[in-house]
């Protein structure tokens, strides 16, 4: 079992910047791929960003390209997410979930997920 702990969420006005974390609580969380998702209210979960174990290789949804980055630090069992040039549209509850095998973008493929932490952008 793996549990998961996002922070860093607020409201922030648009153009602004956040950093989100997730934080885990067991060591093998570094044998885990780690992937940022978010809903907004009436909206599915929708794919962000992931990165692999070895922080070697990430993944983004198009919407973010360019202005979200996504990084790891095992040592300290902790995912970020960088998330600059917010926009209205990027408010939503951001989750990170873990995943044994791959790197998906499908939120089946994640075992753990954290409990979310709501971002709000303001126009």
């Amino acid at each position: 079992q793996v549990q998961l702990v996002e922070s860093g969420g607020g409201l922030v006005q648009a153009g602004g910047s956040l950093r989100l974390s997730c934080a885990a609580s067991r060591r093998t969380f570094s044998s885990f791929a780690v992937g940022w998702f978010r809903q907004a209210p009436g909206k599915e979960r929708e794919f962000v960003t992931a990165i692999t174990w070895s922080g070697g290789d990430t993944s983004y949804a198009d919407s973010v390209k360019g202005r979200f980055t996504i990084s790891r630090d095992n040592a300290k069992g902790t995912v970020y997410l960088q998330m600059n040039s917010l926009k209205p549209e990027d408010t939503a509850v951001y989750y990170c979930a873990a995943a044994p095998f791959g790197v998906p973008r499908d939120p089946a493929g994640y075992h753990y997920w954290g409990q979310g932490t709501q971002v709000t952008v303001s126009a």
